[in-house]
């Protein structure tokens, strides 16, 4: 009798814990054969992350009452080819957040993406995955978003993400408001101050928002502040969604402006992507940038048009293939992946075939 009572307040205890929070185990699995040919060099490879980063990670809440909750995520990437970690030198490198949630909105500490990032990237028909990514086009600056690799001598920047992070988030009952604020102190870490926020509008078909960040970096030109401007927007046709987004990035005195304009139409279980991505430089080559100081960049603009199809097999596994192009103007060296490398104003064209599966 006695185990039978001990059994039922365990299980009784075990509900009102589960009633009260929740923990979730959560990935990625993306794998994708690609080709790709920078100037006159060609390569084969598997790579991961076509359609969307490979990743593992947990995430939970827990309900305080009153209308409150607490809540963490912890997510690292993953380099599903090789079986390795996507940062050699964390692991939880795509998001490691503690949060307070509740009528107020959500206060959120840790490292995350910075408004400036999504700014953009929610309105890129390809998400900045795979070869169609729209990153590669802020590497010029000398400034490289997270997981990208070569030129850059700021890697880690915070362009994408942002250590140490303190944001706000509006509260998601404002009649399609969102927003967002954020500022990260640089803990005597070149590269690792910043401050940013976002401001949007979701109704219906219709979604637009605006954002504006700047992080510090190792000086050029004595001008340590890298400042990004975004405005992005879609609307659903429901026979076809329009994607549009322009970024601005400036940094002493270079800058680089990218536009893009995209669709995607859904066929059966099907979804075609289409995107055409516009990058114009201005400036010179400061003192501490990468590249020759004083070189004007003025014509190494570039041009890229991608063209997808995604499969959905179901809600969690799609097979999907895109091919993408990218013309360089002037000295330009931008390309669809970093090896081969590129030579200055040459051609970069590749396509891949690959499968998505989340958990």
């Amino acid at each position: 009798m006695k185990k039978i009572v001990s059994l039922a307040v365990l299980a009784a205890i075990s509900g009102v814990a589960s009633a009260q929070s929740n923990v979730t185990l959560f990935g990625v699995i993306d794998e994708a054969a690609r080709y790709v040919k920078n100037g006159d060099q060609h390569m084969y490879s598997l790579a991961s992350g076509g359609m969307n980063t490979s990743r593992l990670g947990f995430r939970g809440v827990e309900d305080l009452g009153s209308g409150l909750k607490a809540g963490f995520w912890l997510e690292s990437g993953i380099n599903a080819d090789s079986g390795t970690s996507s940062d050699g030198t964390r692991f939880f490198n795509r998001r490691s957040t503690v949060s307070l949630m509740g009528n107020f909105g959500e206060i959120r500490l840790g490292r995350d993406f910075t408004p400036t990032y999504t700014g953009y990237t929610d309105y890129d028909v390809f998400g900045d995955n795979g070869l169609a990514s729209s990153s590669k086009f802020d590497i010029s600056l000398g400034v490289s978003r997270d997981g990208q690799t070569g030129v850059s001598q700021y890697t880690n920047s915070g362009e994408t993400r942002a250590d140490n992070q303190v944001a706000y988030f509006l509260p998601t009952n404002l009649g399609g408001v969102y927003g967002r604020a954020a500022i990260a102190p640089g803990e005597g870490v070149a590269g690792k101050k910043y401050y940013g926020g976002r401001i949007g509008w979701a109704g219906g078909p219709a979604d637009i928002s605006v954002s504006y960040g700047q992080f510090q970096v190792t000086p050029v030109n004595g001008d340590d502040k890298y400042k990004t401007f975004d405005v992005g927007a879609t609307y659903d046709f429901n026979v076809v969604k329009l994607f549009a987004y322009y970024t601005q990035s400036k940094l002493a005195t270079q800058k680089i402006g990218t536009y893009s304009i995209g669709a995607t139409a859904p066929i059966g279980v099907g979804l075609i992507r289409a995107q055409y991505t516009h990058a114009n430089q201005s400036g010179t080559i400061g003192v501490g940038a990468v590249g020759t100081v004083g070189s004007n960049v003025d014509a190494n603009d570039a041009d890229q048009f991608a063209l997808g199809y995604v499969y959905n097999l179901s809600k969690r596994t799609a097979l999907y293939g895109t091919a993408a192009y990218v013309k360089n103007k002037g000295n330009g060296q931008f390309a669809l992946a970093s090896a081969p490398a590129q030579t200055p104003g040459g051609k970069s064209t590749g396509a891949e075939v690959g499968i998505r599966h989340s958990f």
